[in-house]
């Protein structure tokens, strides 16, 4: 048998994770409501955290580049607050 490359991009990778139990309790849930394994409701969970992630972080940087390119005082007090916000949380 001969294996292309994306066949072998795709393969799993396994790791071993300790949760707390009210976390592993929302877990089981999501994955009884839904019908799902709980190794599938993290697999999910995950990827949704890295996108939301990568979204923040691009917002982040287009907020910079709106930051640097302005030239209005009070728009440059208003988008250094938002990158505050952004760095220290609310």
């Amino acid at each position: 048998m001969v294996y292309d490359a994306p066949m072998a991009a795709s393969r799993q990778i396994r790791r071993s994770v300790t949760l707390p139990p009210q976390v592993d309790r929302q877990i089981e849930k999501i994955a009884r409501r839904r019908r799902l394994s709980g190794n599938r409701v993290l697999v999910e969970l995950v990827e949704l955290g890295l996108e939301a992630r990568k979204e923040k972080e691009k917002a982040f940087f287009e907020l910079a580049e709106r930051f640097r390119g302005s030239n209005d005082p009070g728009e440059v007090k208003q988008l250094g607050d938002e990158l505050g916000r952004f760095v220290f949380g609310e």
